[in-house]
């Protein structure tokens, strides 16, 4: 299948055909991501990030630990 490269205010657009899209799993809105590979483009359907809280405390290191902060006294019900 064939398509053509056209301008898209200062930036560059392809129209994907509806067939190849729904092959694919795209739609209108779809984050995809683009790469270059070996002289090639190439456009996928992006992975959504799913952080876990296990990957993101092992981020956590001594030197970027903030102290404590006092907040003041409660005001309602809280319960520490």
């Amino acid at each position: 299948m064939r398509t053509k490269v056209q301008k898209w205010g200062n930036s560059l657009g392809v129209r994907i055909p509806r067939g190849l899209a729904e092959e694919v799993g795209l739609g209108a809105g779809t984050e995809v991501s683009l790469t270059a590979k070996d002289g090639e483009l190439v456009l996928r359907p992006a992975v959504p990030i799913r952080l876990r809280l296990a990957d993101l405390l092992a981020g956590v290191t001594p030197e970027n630990i903030h102290a404590s902060i006092d907040s003041g006294d409660g005001v309602g019900a809280e319960a520490f």
